[in-house]
């Protein structure tokens, strides 16, 4: 898959260096190349770049099923690959203008650290919305992130934006903002701290997808009709935070009765990487003591 525009711009790149009085044109964050070709930003003192974690197919059987679609974190900069996860640091920008800044920069690294690969086509790209932005932007939401995508000439509609956890009080909000992203041409998906919420969001909002935390989903009759209704209204099931076999015996019990594919994601399966292909011999993670929660993600 070829992406003339984005080809052009890393062009231009090529060769920066972390120039703190060099902005990029097209987004005004300081963007620039590794030796690897692997794009970084600049937050303050911190440099930024890109890791992805797959998305895969729940199977009956044993083992890994195939990629679906990888979902960007920020990651300090690290020659090895083996940099901090940077989320949290939207909690803790000063000001609502550097929150904002801060994530249109990690969405666009990620756009360009993903679509500059080969196995990009394998699957779509999710990226998570943080909450302090869901209030810190007064106007059309996801607007400016789509002229940057048509600006390196990127699918949009492969990109699936991640709306955080929403408070009852806060529905107003959500459905605003889902409307406005919808209105941009981006699919959307809605997090759920377990099956109840899940059912509670798909009465209040019509997402594309619903994500689910893993940690201790059991095979009962909630959790059987929540996968009913999201089969009968085309709604993708997403089980985050997998970690432990037990959860995934759980998942791959429902995956046998589910009339939908199911999915799922987490260090049970695959440590988040740059390079998408080193996936491809990842061997699965089967530590208890190994926790999502260090991603900082939603």
């Amino acid at each position: 898959m070829s992406f003339p525009a984005l080809e052009q711009y890393l062009a231009r790149l090529n060769g920066a260096r972390d120039d703190p009085n060099r902005n990029d044109v097209r987004s005004g964050c300081r963007v620039w190349l590794d030796g690897g070709g692997r794009a970084q930003g600049r937050y303050f003192n911190t440099a930024l770049t890109s890791v992805f974690q797959p998305l895969r197919r729940i199977e009956a059987g044993a083992g890994k099923g195939a990629i679906v679609g990888y979902e960007g974190f920020a990651h300090s900069y690290s020659a090895s690959d083996n940099g901090l996860y940077l989320w949290k640091l939207l909690d803790h920008a000063a000001s609502d203008d550097e929150s904002i800044a801060l994530d249109r920069l990690c969405r666009m690294l990620h756009s360009i650290n993903f679509y500059r690969q080969e196995d990009a086509a394998a699957g779509d790209l999710y990226l998570s919305v943080h909450a302090r932005l869901l209030a810190a932007v007064d106007s059309n939401h996801g607007m400016a992130f789509r002229r940057i995508l048509n600006l390196l000439g990127l699918p949009h509609d492969r990109i699936v934006l991640q709306l955080p956890a929403i408070t009852e009080n806060q529905g107003w909000l959500l459905n605003y903002v889902l409307d406005n992203y919808r209105r941009n041409h981006f699919r959307l998906a809605v997090n759920a701290d377990d099956v109840a919420q899940a059912a509670a969001l798909l009465e209040r909002v019509k997402p594309d997808v619903i994500k689910i935390d893993a940690r201790g989903v059991t095979h009962d009759e909630q959790t059987t009709r929540l996968l009913e209704v999201c089969a009968t209204r085309g709604i993708q099931v997403i089980f985050k935070r997998l970690e432990k076999p037990r959860d995934l015996e759980v998942l791959q019990q429902l995956a046998r009765i589910s009339a939908h594919p199911l999915h799922a994601q987490g260090f049970l399966w695959d440590l988040p990487q740059a390079a998408l292909h080193a996936f491809a011999d990842s061997p699965p993670l089967q530590q208890d003591g190994i926790s999502t929660e260090t991603l900082d993600r939603n």
